[in-house]
This record gives C-alpha cells, structure tokens and sequence, in this order.
C-alpha cells in the first residue's frame, strides 16, 4: 500500500520509502497508538482549526500581536496602527473575535478590543499537543 509516496508493508511495521529506505520509526495505520474519544478528538480538532483559520491571515496575525505588546484593551488604536481601511480591520476584528481570540466591548460610539488569553492558553495547549 502506498501513502504520500510510502510503501507500507503488510506484513511488517517497517515502512519505505519511494526510494526504498526503510524507516523502522514508521508504524503502519493499523498500529497508530488510540489516543481520546472520537467525539472528545472532534470537538478539540474543531476548536483548533477555528483558531487556525482566525489565524490564517497576516493582518490578523499582526492584530494578535499588537494586543499582545499592551497589556490593556485598545479602543481604536488599531485602526491607526495598520494601513488598512477601517472597514477592513473591522472584518479582521470580526474573525478574531468569533474564533473567541479577542473580546470587544462597546464604549459609547466604539467598541474597545483585548486578547482573551484563556483561549490563547488553549490555543497553546492545542499547538502543543500536535508535537
């Protein structure tokens, strides 16, 4: 059977390969460790793609980090900091936000934004799990 260009083979744990080395640390699918409940595996896989993908993006990348150097919430700084329309960062805001990075309350006609590090320790948590 091949796997992204590993032959693994039936009837050992060795896999090889395109070239044909054989890698003994490679175990065959069939003999991958369980780890947790599926449905506990889901809901943290699900939980960390949305971090991902809040974080797939430079800009907001760039306004995790900014929230990161102030130890406050920003009321709108961050639109002056970036060389972005504010519509832009509003959108930006908006993904980080409903991925529960950040929070935002509203003072009076704007809204001020912090990190919420509670789920910035989790994303931590969940990196670190991958490794």
């Amino acid at each position: 059977m091949t796997i992204k260009g590993r032959i693994v083979k039936e009837e050992g744990a060795a896999v090889q390969d395109a070239a044909g080395d054989v890698n003994e640390n490679c175990l065959p699918f069939g003999e991958m460790p369980v780890e947790a409940a599926p449905e506990v595996l889901a809901e943290e896989q699900e939980r960390f793609a949305g971090f991902c993908k809040a974080l797939g993006h430079t800009v907001r990348v760039r306004i995790v980090k900014l929230l990161l150097s102030v130890d406050t919430c920003v009321c709108g700084d961050i639109v002056e900091r970036l060389p972005l329309a504010q519509s832009t960062v509003s959108q930006h805001l908006k993904v980080l936000k409903e991925a529960g990075l950040i929070e935002g309350t509203i003072d009076g006609p704007r809204t001020c934004y912090c990190l919420n590090r509670e789920a910035l320790s989790e994303f931590k948590g969940l990196s670190d799990g991958l490794l």
